[in-house]
């Protein structure tokens, strides 16, 4: 990847920031470097994310919140994710397109990753690519989970606005009441509300609401009606998000989110080049393999095994070694 990709991210060079997307994805260490030289320049975009059932009608909402969006001023990015097969680890990215009419839209940017067998309805690169459309300008960005149920509680790590979509008639009144759902929602979408059952599911949601626990300046979650496809309910909807940003805004809370983000990127970001240093200075000689063996000889078990890996990493990490100058012996200029 070429030097100063950063400048032209910035620059709100398209292809440029599509470059750097797909280096992110696939862990190359120069995107790596220039979404370090990207990072100032975030922390300002507004992120919603839309979570719900398959065929719930995420993308067709989106849809529509794209142009209410842009008719208000604010500049979008939309990130899909969409499940890889186990079997040709492709991915169809199908999401992208139901919002082909906004291709020609500058001030859009709309970009399908796959989960690449990433858990929780995410993509590992979702954060990656937010910051890179953050730092593109967008104002508001706009992520699409999977579609996989309950499971996809992740987005509430990422998010500052969490959607759930639900629908009459498919089983999400039983859905809505597993564990993760009620609680990840700031606003919960009622779609395809001319189908009978749409008033009764509105209802049952605002109870379950209702006997939620509720301190006195906390955010309540609210429930929208809409028919996505009829671009009905979208613009209540619309106001609905810009009524939470602005209730983040005032409270405080928006400050915890952010922190937890922070905490959340610092975590995966350890675990990440934990392992990468692993393979490339523990993984010798089909040391991994080796272990993996013992594994299913039953010879050991996963924690040991665990455990002689980071006593060998351990080993390694002498005395004297530097975590800021990535050296040893070398005293490190904490001032720089």
């Amino acid at each position: 990847m070429e030097t100063g990709i950063a400048q032209k991210v910035l620059a709100g060079d398209v292809l440029a920031a599509s470059r750097l997307m797909r280096g992110l994805e696939d862990e190359d260490a120069n995107a790596i470097e220039q979404l370090k030289t990207l990072y100032p320049h975030t922390g300002k975009a507004y992120i919603v994310g839309v979570t719900g059932s398959p065929g719930a009608g995420k993308s067709s909402i989106i849809g529509c919140l794209i142009g209410i969006f842009r008719r208000r001023g604010l500049k979008v990015g939309v990130v899909a994710i969409d499940p890889t097969s186990p079997f040709t680890h492709g991915a169809i990215l199908g999401d992208r397109i139901r919002m082909q009419q906004y291709n020609i839209d500058n001030d859009v940017f709309i970009r399908s990753l796959a989960t690449r067998g990433w858990s929780g309805g995410l993509s590992k690169a979702t954060i990656s690519t937010i910051h890179v459309m953050d730092a593109m300008g967008k104002d508001i960005i706009l992520v699409e989970t999977v579609g996989a149920g309950q499971a996809e509680v992740d987005i509430v790590r990422v998010a500052d606005t969490a959607i759930v979509v639900l629908t009459p008639g498919m089983g999400d009144e039983i859905q809505m009441m597993k564990a993760g759902i009620m609680e990840i929602a700031d606003i919960f979408v009622v779609n395809k509300a001319d189908i009978a059952g749409a008033e009764e599911l509105k209802e049952e949601l605002k109870v379950m609401i209702s006997m939620k626990p509720h301190l006195p300046g906390q955010w309540q979650p609210s429930v929208a009606l809409t028919e996505a496809v009829c671009d009905r309910g979208t613009e209540e909807l619309a106001t609905e998000i810009l009524k939470h940003k602005e209730f983040l805004g005032t409270s405080g809370d928006m400050t915890e989110k952010r922190r937890a983000r922070a905490k959340l990127e610092l975590i995966d970001a350890i675990e990440s080049s934990l392992m990468n240093y692993i393979y490339r200075n523990i993984d010798k000689g089909d040391y991994l393999e080796g272990l993996i063996e013992d594994l299913t000889r039953r010879a050991t078990d996963p924690y040991s095994a665990a455990q002689r890996i980071i006593t060998q990493l351990s080993q390694q990490l002498e005395p004297g070694y530097d975590a800021v100058t990535n050296s040893s012996g070398k005293p490190a200029d904490r001032n720089k």
